[in-house]
């Protein structure tokens, strides 16, 4: 998205279609409430959450006090006060997982799955946090101990996102995996993960139950098996998510140690997400046509 005029239309038109559907399925108490007018509408709201993310700011108090309150007094006329606005985003977090699911990709035959850590705070203050004592755990990585959650991905060979799912951070990257697959459309081809997705249980599932076939390199002392060239190929390529998640730390913002609740949590890390999905570059396995076209596989 190149503008924030452009950034609010794409999101506007979404809510026009989704929001009334949605409200449509919601169950009633059984008691007449009063929906009153905000000042700002839901659109205006996603669009300010995810305009964050793609800036340089690094909190959002900053960037709405010094940056939308100041500048953007004329695209958005009605603005609130910092704190009326925080308590608005229990308000927008549905929409704003389907917008989510609404900016991911499509499957395009090879696809590539990874997790990374997301820590609630640092490891010398776990013993007396509080916001996510009963949500977070502890979990290791390739770099140590945190406490904290799992993000786990899977991506296609263009960078898009296909799916996502956000579990404490004790779960084994194994767990996750068919929920993971439910989410992808159209699901084809094979799979490319890292050591820890390596079980023949999960393999077998995998392909089973979704036609997939799950590639992993071995460990060290398993008995080598035959794999064709490409796969092997694919396999060097899968430091693409690392790079993805690269972006989504460093320049989305979908981790820090400020949260207060898990509101505010899901909220960072889905609109993250969809900055990450608007994006005009991302990282990208193919340079030449020809080279994409011998290495996917067929489809059926």
């Amino acid at each position: 998205m190149d503008s924030l005029l452009e950034r609010f239309c794409h999101v506007d038109d979404f809510c026009q279609n989704f929001l009334p559907a949605w409200q449509a399925r919601l169950i009633s108490e059984g008691t007449r409430t009063r929906r009153r007018a905000r000042s700002l509408s839901e659109s205006e709201v996603m669009t300010i959450l995810v305009a964050f993310h793609q800036s340089h700011y690094r909190d959002f108090k900053t960037f709405y006090l010094a940056h939308v309150c100041q500048n953007w007094k004329g695209e958005f006329p009605r603005l609130v006060s910092y704190h009326r606005f925080v308590e608005w985003l229990p308000w927008v977090l549905v929409p704003l997982f389907a917008y989510l699911q609404h900016c991911f990709g499509d499957c395009t035959g090879v696809s590539f799955i990874d997790s990374t850590a997301l820590c609630a705070c640092h490891n010398r203050r776990i013993a007396g946090h509080k916001s996510f004592a009963q949500q977070a755990r502890r979990g290791k990585t390739s770099v140590g101990w945190f406490f904290g959650f799992k993000l786990h991905l899977v991506v296609n060979d263009r960078g898009e996102l296909l799916a996502i799912t956000l579990t404490p951070g004790n779960v084994d990257d194994r767990v996750p995996v068919p929920t993971l697959l439910r989410q992808v459309k159209k699901l084809f081809g094979k799979l490319f993960g890292d050591k820890g997705y390596l079980s023949q249980a999960l393999f077998e599932q995998v392909r089973q139950a979704f036609g997939v076939e799950l590639v992993t390199r071995l460990k060290k002392k398993m008995k080598n098996h035959l794999m064709s060239l490409s796969d092997k190929l694919l396999l060097r390529k899968r430091a693409i998510i690392e790079t993805i998640v690269d972006q989504l730390k460093n320049v989305s913002q979908i981790e820090h140690t400020r949260h207060r609740s898990p509101v505010g949590l899901l909220v960072n890390l889905v609109c993250g997400l969809i900055a990450y999905c608007h994006q005009p570059k991302k990282p990208s396995l193919w340079h030449d046509q020809h080279e994409l076209t011998r290495a996917l596989p067929a489809r059926a």
